[in-house]
């Protein structure tokens, strides 16, 4: 299971931190992932950690921080520089570590619930 927080309404150019805690598997053995859905737009991949590797998308590249506490099962996602293009809704998954490609959401075979975080200009 994973829970994930920290959403929630801010102005252009704060910062955010998401947070998704993972219950109920062994932690270290996946990889984690971030994507987003905006309005009336598909599900697009964010961020991933695979072991002490990160994967980012183009558009939040220097912005975005990914980061694993493999003791609390969690991994973090600092968000600064927030633009109102990033408002949507963010999704945590774990998907086995050893998947190809992390920036698929298909290879992912859990999900969170999604937290909103809405950026105003």
């Amino acid at each position: 299971q994973l829970q994930a927080s920290g959403g929630g309404l801010v102005q252009a150019g704060a910062s955010l931190r998401l947070a998704c805690a993972a219950s109920g598997l062994t932690f270290s053995n996946y990889a984690m992932g971030w994507f987003r859905q905006a309005p009336g737009k598909e599900r697009e991949f964010v961020a991933a950690i695979r072991m002490t590797t990160t994967y980012y998308t183009d558009s939040v590249k220097g912005r975005f921080t990914l980061s694993r506490d493999n003791a609390n099962s969690t991994v973090y996602l600092q968000m600064n520089s927030l633009k109102v293009e990033d408002t949507a809704v963010f999704y945590c998954a774990a998907a086995n570590i050893w998947v190809g490609d992390v920036q698929a959401a298909n290879r992912y075979d859990y999900w969170g619930q999604g937290t909103l975080v809405t950026v105003s200009s």
